[in-house]
């Protein structure tokens, strides 16, 4: 077994840049403890309001920790990163502004929404109102520097990974990243504890934390894009108790997206008594939206599937 290192979040940065020297070098087998702001460098409060931290952070973009140097990394290898654990801080917020988001046009006024995170695997929505989202942590950004030389936005997902928000990221999944450059440079950050599939409205429960990975090696490889493996199905724990699903049906996929989403906040007003912006929130960290086919044209079915087992009975 390798060595444990621990990377602390003084170590942050705002963008992917080859230039940035690695803050740890590691061999392969080695696992990191890594402490994270959460993706507004720590400045979202309680509140909602926004306390400017790093005067020269680049803006939009999250907060990563790293980098981390892989002895023997070169490029066309695979870093091969292990999920150990990914421990959130005690509270977090999902928030949505006009003109962001799935459905960036439809709401003329901005909401935020804070979590108590403190008590176990579950987050209470509303008091009262008896709707429980199940804790599922894992890291949004997890990535490698570019070797292209420069400055490059942390927000858009790229073949050496970054803003991937693949909730299946979780406890015990393996993510295969393309390496780039000499030693991977791996970098991270954003956490959720929660999330669905789609991230709609543009955050999840956004948090700091402590993620934990095991980093290993596959030699000459050469991926064309990110994988990864999971023995868990998408929301083991959300899903127990099955699905209620809206379904849309358009030429175009993100029209699709859109219109499932909107029934789905039809569907959360009308039966379930949330304001339209409580739902919005709400589909971000746990409905999964889905294509359902691509093949029967002129029309693509998009479905979004929301967790019966969020609902006190």
């Amino acid at each position: 077994m390798g060595r444990t290192h621990e990377l602390g979040a003084e170590f942050r940065h705002f963008c992917f840049d080859n230039s940035i020297a690695p803050r740890l070098e590691i061999e392969p087998g080695d696992s990191v403890i890594f402490q994270t702001f959460d993706c507004s460098n720590n400045e979202t409060q309680r509140d909602g309001s926004i306390v400017e931290r790093d005067a020269d952070r680049i803006k939009p973009s999250h907060a990563l920790t790293g980098p981390v140097y892989i002895k023997g990394a070169e490029p066309g290898d695979t870093l091969l990163i292990e999920v150990l654990k990914v421990k959130t801080a005690d509270w977090g917020w999902t928030r949505f502004r006009p003109g962001s988001g799935l459905l960036k046009n439809d709401f003329e006024k901005p909401f935020f929404h804070a979590w108590d995170l403190s008590k176990g695997d579950v987050a209470e929505f509303l008091p009262g109102v008896g709707i429980n989202v199940p804790l599922e942590p894992f890291c949004g950004v997890m990535g490698v520097a570019l070797p292209e030389v420069g400055q490059f936005s942390t927000i858009p997902p790229r073949r050496f990974g970054g803003n991937l928000d693949i909730k299946q990221l979780s406890k015990g999944a393996k993510l295969m990243l393309p390496v780039g450059v000499e030693g991977g440079l791996f970098s991270t950050g954003d956490c959720h504890a929660a999330q669905g599939d789609g991230e709609v409205c543009v955050t999840a429960i956004e948090t700091g934390g402590q993620p934990h990975f095991r980093f290993d090696l596959i030699k000459g490889q050469n991926l064309k894009a990110p994988r990864l493996q999971t023995n868990q199905q998408a929301s083991p724990i959300a899903g127990r108790e099955g699905y209620f699903a809206t379904t849309a049906q358009n030429p175009d996929l993100l029209e699709a997206s859109r219109d499932a989403i909107r029934f789905m906040l039809d569907y959360l007003e009308e039966e379930r008594g949330l304001t339209r912006e409580q739902a919005y929130i709400l589909c971000s960290v746990v409905v999964d939206l889905k294509i359902s086919e691509v093949v029967n044209a002129p029309n693509w079915v998009v479905s979004a599937f929301l967790p019966n087992a969020i609902f006190n009975k």
